[in-house]
């Protein structure tokens, strides 16, 4: 017997995450994640039911923007903005090994 005789049944992989996940998943507050998204920081997508769906790279910026906050003792703006400029220098060192391969 094939249990997966009609595809069109089974639910479809999605790449965002509910709202309650979210939380669970990052382990912070709900007004520190409110904070972030009032400040552009985090940019979840939202359903025509006003449903906030986050993507799993947000989980793991928001959980690196926790670790630094606490280990450095800084506020959020400040944690955002050093995880932003990290992020930058990482695309930057990218880009760099990839032209460097073309020479």
């Amino acid at each position: 017997m094939d249990l997966l005789q009609d595809k069109k049944d089974l639910p479809s992989c999605s790449r965002f995450i509910v709202w309650s996940e979210f939380i669970e998943l990052t382990g912070t507050t709900p007004e520190r994640v409110f904070e972030l998204i009032e400040i552009g920081w985090l940019e979840p997508v939202r359903t025509a039911e006003n449903i906030l769906l986050f993507q799993q790279r947000d989980v793991y910026k928001l959980r690196k923007l926790e670790r630094i906050c606490m280990d450095f003792e800084i506020d959020t703006l400040s944690g955002s903005i050093i995880i932003d400029l990290l992020e930058r220098v990482d695309s930057l060192e990218k880009r760099v090994r990839m032209l460097s391969s073309l020479y």
